[in-house]
């Protein structure tokens, strides 16, 4: 029987227990704050006839950043010192959270301050996420890297299950306040986290020491460059990305929506349906962390984007509560699958003087989810969400299928 690996990087590496500490806290304040910001526009939108494409809307918002800024985040994260620059964003998170708490507390909110948190959130989020992916590199030896971020990835789904939870409980029983004001606390817990960390296996970075604009974009471009020549695996990786991280995660997107109008129950059905994604995620990565990873592990993302699709195709048929919650559970596992074996392949392949600009263009793909999650919105105002999801569905495997049967570089990549 193999020997169970679970917390052999934690134990091992001081430092790397303060940045999955902080990525705990990162993660459990982001997934408070997905909820939190659909379900409030859900009610501010009550009365109005585009209330789903409103509510869907508020998730792509937070991504949209991600499309400009990923790519330069990626830049700054590789040019400066990447745990200043993580305690920093998350600071002002603290201070953008507990502002907008107050607001909600003297009932002086409107759909467009929703919309514009979500789109300074996602500035924040889109820089952070990559800069705090290459940390981890930072804090454990290469041997370990592997166990190291697939022992950080337990705190997304791990979170996934606590955010939601507490959230859908609190904007029930108590309103909104709370929620943001926790939030915010969690960004501050954050900070203090990071603020003992040292990062001992930073590698030599090869960005330039000038400032101007054209040396920035000099750096940007040199990172594409690096991806499409040497590590095209990657590049082609990107674009299988879409499936999963574009086409099926509106899904959560449309939960506010497909919980009020198909199944007929309220927010704290919603935090019961994101716990449970994130129980599903929870036991598939503690599965990979305590075991390792198969070999082909190219194949490996391929099979669970497409199980990501055909699970976002049956989500359209579902009109049964259970059937909801088994087929987001389930769903959870798939996308944590394809998300950790695709981060694998990038953390261990990727030179560290790239290893944020490589995050940073992931993490741009990921943002255009914005489009179609506002086509998705207009479609499920227009005709239903259930039929959304099964176009979902089919689209994302056809993607799936067309790598599947045409990519060998991809298919068999160790």
């Amino acid at each position: 029987m193999p020997r169970i690996q679970t917390l052999d990087a934690l134990i091992a590496f001081r430092d790397f227990r303060f940045l999955w500490t902080a990525n705990f806290c990162s993660n459990t304040a982001h997934w408070l704050q997905l909820l939190t910001l659909g379900w409030l526009v859900k009610h501010l939108s009550l009365d109005m006839d585009q209330s789903a494409l409103l509510v869907v809307g508020i998730g792509g918002m937070a991504s949209l950043p991600s499309i400009i800024l990923g790519p330069w985040g990626g830049v700054f994260g590789d040019r400066l010192d990447r745990r200043r620059l993580a305690m920093s964003l998350e600071l002002a998170m603290f201070c953008l959270a507990m502002a907008f708490a107050w607001l909600v507390r003297f009932d002086v909110i409107d759909i467009w301050h929703v919309y514009v948190y979500a789109f300074v959130a996602g500035c924040c989020e889109s820089v952070k996420m990559p800069v705090r992916h290459a940390l981890i590199a930072n804090t454990v030896s290469s041997d370990s890297l592997s166990n190291a971020f697939t022992t950080s990835v337990l705190t997304i789904p791990g979170t996934r299950m606590i955010g939601p939870f507490v959230g859908g409980l609190l904007v029930t029983s108590f309103g909104f306040f709370w929620n943001f004001t926790i939030e915010a606390l969690l960004y501050f817990a954050v900070f203090l986290s990071l603020l003992p960390m040292k990062t001992p296996f930073t590698g030599s970075r090869n960005t330039s020491n000038s400032s101007s604009p054209n040396a920035i974009f000099k750096d940007l471009i040199d990172g594409v460059r690096y991806l499409w020549k040497k590590q095209r695996v990657l590049t082609l990786l990107f674009f299988l990305s879409s499936g999963p991280n574009i086409v099926c995660h509106p899904l959560l997107f449309l939960l506010p929506v497909y919980i009020s109008e198909v199944l007929g129950k309220g927010a704290d059905y919603g935090g019961y349906m994101l716990s449970l994604n994130g129980v599903g995620g929870f036991v598939m990565v503690l599965a990979m962390s305590a075991f390792g990873f198969p070999k082909r592990r190219g194949l490996l993302c391929i099979l669970s984007a497409l199980a990501s699709a055909i699970l976002t195709l049956l989500m359209g048929f579902s009109m049964w509560l259970f059937m909801a919650f088994l087929i987001v559970t389930l769903f959870g596992a798939t996308q944590t699958l394809y998300r950790t074996t695709n981060g694998v392949l990038t953390q261990t392949l990727v030179d560290d003087a790239y290893r944020v600009r490589a995050n940073g263009i992931y993490q741009m793909g990921m943002g255009m989810v914005i489009f179609i999650s506002l086509f998705v919105g207009w479609l499920a105002v227009q005709i239903s969400v259930n039929f959304v999801l099964v176009a979902m569905g089919i689209l994302a495997a056809l993607i799936c299928f067309s790598f599947l049967f045409g990519s060998k570089l991809v298919r068999n990549q160790p």
